[in-house]
């Protein structure tokens, strides 16, 4: 089969030198995509610019993506390529930066622009706006493939975990969501529905779990 997978972070810029992203390293997605190798699929890795991780990587096709518009353009790129299965562990930045702004004494903001943004201005004010969210367009470009996303979660406990997932199902149209982060607690949960958690102690039960996924399709 088939199949794409996302890895590592977006960013976005701030001026021609400064980036905002975030800490994933890539490794995960880019283990899953050699499992999937390993088992016989063709896999497509889209790995972003700023991966830190530095593993082998065995898929037959690897992109590097930068911002998130990037990333969007390349999944749809390759919607018309017969793809059965796409893995979306990218962790995506969710913000990007709008306008900035410079405090006068008064108090008076004024908007300032530049390709290197100055620290002799003093203080800045950046307004940060919400990025598209690029799992919400997977099933409108693949419209028949499996799709699985990630709900990596900070706050609150596993049973808010699990909700935010069963809600990304339903928001998304995935057919699986990976629930893990400091909220859901140890390992990864794979939930395929609405009261439908699989636990999963770690990285290997969790390829093992999604490989059983593309068998049902």
């Amino acid at each position: 089969m088939n199949c794409v997978v996302t890895a590592g972070p977006t960013f976005e810029t701030l001026d021609n030198v400064r980036r905002l992203t975030n800490f994933s390293t890539g490794q995960l997605g880019t283990e899953l995509a050699n499992f999937l190798t390993t088992r016989g699929h063709t896999v497509t890795l889209l790995i972003g610019e700023q991966a830190t991780y530095g593993g082998p990587s065995a898929a037959q096709n690897i992109e590097r993506y930068t911002t998130t518009a990037n990333l969007m353009e390349k999944l749809q790129l390759l919607a018309g390529q017969n793809i059965g299965a796409v893995f979306h562990a990218a962790a995506v930045s969710d913000f990007r930066f709008g306008k900035i702004w410079l405090r006068a004494p008064s108090g008076e903001l004024s908007e300032i622009k530049s390709g290197k943004l100055s620290t002799r201005s003093g203080p800045l004010l950046a307004e940060l706006v919400p990025t598209p969210k690029v799992i919400a367009g997977l099933r409108t470009w693949y419209p028949t493939a499996r799709l699985v996303g990630w709900k990596f979660e900070v706050d609150g406990d596993g049973a808010n975990a699990l909700q935010a997932a069963e809600q990304q199902l339903q928001d998304c149209r995935t057919d699986a969501c990976v629930a893990n982060g400091p909220a859901y607690g140890t390992g990864f949960g794979l939930v395929t529905g609405a009261g439908r958690c699989t636990p999963l102690a770690g990285q290997s039960e969790l390829f093992t779990a999604l490989l059983a996924l593309l068998e049902l399709a």
